[in-house]
């Protein structure tokens, strides 16, 4: 097998070669995450989850800040398999995916080996969640009696499984992290109001805090979640030009209420059926920060959810006098900088006092995607100055020691900033608007037989609205619809072609976004 392409420094596969080899080497040389032993599980090492914990964090606020707030809540892992029958088309949507418990606990049989113990089967089989509409709706036809518990607005912090075959670390794996909010309302205007305020939240979190741009819409019926009345998405575009579905908003209408009971009695004292919603975003986030903002070097991390924003690396400090001396000389400094906060976060600044050698610290800090490396050195000392590198542009600066603590927050807000418009250029340049299906085709080629996962981006096309017509598109290119935008300029309707089949567009649509996606 030939030997993977590296750049000349950092000792990864490149990008341009092998996309998925050097998402996998980022992972692992910012030691964010590993295999498990158990097949398509993984294991989030200290410096992933602390990226994880910035992610909650600054959703978790975002979600109690809503008027009125969201709060948080805890529902069982294991679902009756009976309950999630009750709402078949949910039930179908994720059949395949589903883990099932069947016994409570295990035997040992005459060689010894440990069986599922034959009397503890159990009467009914249990799913190990994949989703929690059907265990929460259960709980929500308890909780709700009248109009004046409405809204009813819960989210959960938990874990989920479903039974990937194809996994790949944070974007797909059979059990995953991630935040679901469960709502219930008297109305439908008051669901649909729920629905796109989560999406809004969801679109800001992508842009203000990933710094990942992103287009807001609507699946199709094909691609909605199973079981909504209709589904909202925020799709964001990654470096090999494929699309990552980053948050997704379901209105579930009176589908799940309906299967539950989840009524609730009126002002006028009537009975009626409530309506619901549910939305989430998980740990496939991470994933997507990579493949944003990540470069041949390693990670790149936006300064709002980086673990560290300040990586200081004293040299020639091997003998204890001069360790002394810079610690003397950086002592005021961490403490100005310790004091500051960035995006609602105090600045994490760490020393870096260990034995290797500066290049090779220099490279440990950049792979990890800290936004600012400092150097101090004997002579840094002497002249009260220290030197910076920003990672998004890797040339070294000079500033004076209070210098630098003064403009310590401009320079994390002009590096978040120019990595949001480097993505946005990048999904602009790759986005087209075609109406020809050879074109079309051709498009979605790859252009390099050596780097096959390449192709053109996102095409803006019209589509006649015939779900055989997707799936065909689907089934030949493997390219799906992944949004209908519903925002700005994007959202202007289009009178044009289908672009898969020359009908006519569905009336007064948009051009749909047609991508290869994860």
């Amino acid at each position: 097998m030939a030997k993977k392409p590296q750049t000349k420094d950092s000792g990864l596969p490149t990008r341009a070669e092998d996309y998925s080899a050097w998402y996998q080497e980022v992972v692992r040389v910012a030691e964010l995450a590993e295999h498990s032993a158990v097949r398509g599980c993984m294991v989030i090492k200290p410096y992933g989850y602390a990226l994880w914990e910035n992610i909650k964090a600054n959703l978790d606020a975002r979600f109690k800040a809503t008027d009125p707030p969201h709060q948080n809540a805890y529902f069982p892992l294991f679902i009756p398999k009976s309950f999630l029958q009750k709402e078949m088309e949910h039930a179908e949507g994720f059949a395949l995916e589903c883990a099932v418990v069947t016994h409570h606990r295990l035997t040992t049989d005459d060689d010894g080996k440990l069986i599922p113990d034959p009397e503890s089967k159990l009467s009914e089989e249990l799913i190990v969640r994949p989703t929690s509409e059907t265990i929460i709706g259960e709980s929500f036809s308890k909780w709700v009696n009248s109009y004046r518990d409405l809204p009813l607005l819960i989210n959960q912090w938990a874990n989920v499984v479903r039974w990937e075959m194809r996994t790949r670390l944070f974007l797909r794996t059979a059990e995953f992290l991630w935040q679901e909010g469960h709502t219930v309302h008297a109305d439908a205007e008051d669901a649909e109001r729920e629905s796109l305020q989560m999406l809004e939240i969801y679109r800001s979190f992508a842009e203000d805090t990933m710094a990942m741009p992103v287009i807001v819409g609507r699946k199709t019926e094909s691609e909605k979640f199973a079981g909504a009345d209709h589904t909202y998405c925020i799709e964001a575009m990654m470096q090999d030009r494929k699309a990552l579905q980053a948050g997704t908003s379901h209105n579930l209408g009176q589908n799940f209420a309906r299967a539950f009971d989840i009524t609730y009695l009126s002002k006028e004292q009537k009975q009626e059926l409530a309506w619901t919603t549910s939305w989430g975003v998980s740990t496939r986030l991470i994933g997507g920060l990579i493949m944003t903002h990540g470069d041949d070097a390693g990670l790149v991390l936006p300064p709002a959810l980086a673990p560290v924003h300040v990586a200081i690396i004293p040299i020639r400090c091997k003998k204890d006098e001069d360790r002394a001396a810079a610690e003397r000389f950086l002592a005021p400094l961490l403490e100005a900088l310790r004091s500051k906060a960035f995006h609602g976060r105090a600045l994490s600044v760490e020393v870096d006092y260990g034995k290797d050698r500066p290049g090779a610290k220099h490279f440990a800090w950049e792979k990890k995607g800290v936004p600012l490396r400092v150097e101090v050195g004997p002579r840094d000392i002497e002249q009260g100055q220290v030197v910076y590198v920003k990672r998004t542009h890797g040339g070294k600066q000079t500033l004076s020691r209070e210098a630098f603590a003064e403009r310590i927050l401009d320079l994390l807000g002009e590096i978040q900033g120019e990595l949001y418009e480097r993505a946005r250029s990048f999904r602009d340049e790759h986005t087209v608007c075609l109406d020809d299906r050879a074109a079309f085709d051709a498009f979605f080629t790859p252009r390099n037989p050596d780097a096959p996962e390449i192709h053109g981006g996102f095409v803006r096309g019209g589509w006649c609205g015939d779900a055989s017509c997707e799936a065909e598109v689907k089934d030949a290119l493997r390219v799906t619809i992944r949004c209908i935008p519903i925002e700005g300029e994007l959202a202007e309707p289009f009178s044009g072609a289908c672009v898969a089949c020359g009908r006519p567009a569905l009336a007064g649509q948009p051009r749909v976004i047609w991508a290869k996606a994860y």
